[in-house]
């Protein structure tokens, strides 16, 4: 798969056939439109070619992005679609200047000059240009004089993406992991950089890597303890482990973290990238009485997380 990111260098693309979307958690609602777009690509011996934006265009649109955690990070979004098989990615730089355009502009100078497009596969309720004024119909209207060929994704596939994406968050929040990926099609998984925090979790004898998400927009489970898989940076395997994330109330915290304890690995692997994920929920946070009693239920976590692994 390639990654564009240049407007003004973008290749002849061979019979695009184009979709556009943000695409966040690229999850099994999405894989219908995935599909359709191979599909439609393989039987004119075309491209796929899928459009989306960065930053997430609410962020820009509205200067918030309403609370809403994304799914995904960009780089974990294009790991997913080159799994998928999608020959091109063109990310846009989203700012309010692109959103202004006029819809007809949008349309000749973004879409047919930039693409070329064999095919556009879009939703019936698709909005571009200034104030939103381009939709399906004025699509439809201009077809016949660029000659490209427009598909309609149809509502219940659009219904069941919207759904889907907040049913996943909610899961995630939840702890339900399981829910969430059986939506998503794959594991949920994050990274964050391997930061030093104050060595508690060495003192108790389960060493943790405290891990900060660099991408403060991407959703991370609700608090609580799991049974994970980690991926340090550069390594090729997936090792075991078990994740908290919470405030340790044991020891009064003050601030939200999260500690990836792996088993049986005793490398240093500060301001490197760790990869976790997260296969079950084992249990909420509990404020002990002291440090023996939070030992003692730590050693049953890892005996759980095992069984999990």
């Amino acid at each position: 798969m390639k990654i564009h990111r240049d407007l003004e260098n973008l290749p002849a693309f061979r019979n695009a056939v184009i979709t556009i979307g943000t695409f966040d958690g690229v999850h099994m609602g999405h894989r219908q439109i995935i599909n359709k777009l191979k599909a439609e690509a393989n039987a004119v011996q075309g491209e796929t070619v899928i459009i989306t934006f960065h930053p997430h265009p609410r962020k820009v649109i509205v200067s918030t992005i309403l609370g809403v955690r994304l799914i995904n990070t960009l780089e974990e979004k294009m790991e997913i679609l080159e799994q998928l098989g999608i020959d091109h990615v063109v990310i846009v730089p989203f700012t309010e200047a692109f959103a202004n355009q006029p819809a007809e502009e949008y349309i000749k100078n973004f879409l047919i000059d930039k693409f070329h497009p064999h095919t556009i596969i879009i939703g019936y309720d698709h909005r571009f240009g200034k104030e939103r004024k381009g939709d399906y119909l004025l699509l439809e209207e201009k077809a016949p004089v660029y000659k490209y060929v427009l598909k309609e994704i149809p509502k219940h596939v659009l219904d069941e993406i919207s759904i889907s994406s907040t049913k996943i968050r909610e899961a995630l929040l939840e702890g339900k992991i399981d829910i969430a990926d059986k939506l998503l099609g794959y594991e949920f998984f994050f990274s964050g950089m391997v930061v030093h925090g104050d060595k508690l979790g060495r003192k108790l004898g389960f060493p943790t890597a405290n891990l900060k998400v660099t991408d403060e927009e991407k959703i991370t489970p609700g608090n609580g303890i799991y049974a994970v898989y980690a991926q340090p940076e550069g390594y090729n395997d997936r090792l075991k482990g078990m994740m908290s994330i919470g405030f340790r109330p044991t020891v009064d915290g003050k601030k939200r973290v999260i500690e990836v304890n792996i088993f049986d690995f005793d490398k240093e692997i500060y301001d490197e990238m760790l990869k976790v994920y997260v296969k079950k929920y084992l249990r909420a946070e509990i404020k002990f009485n002291n440090l023996d009693e939070l030992i003692k239920q730590i050693r049953l976590d890892k005996i759980e997380s095992g069984k999990v692994l």
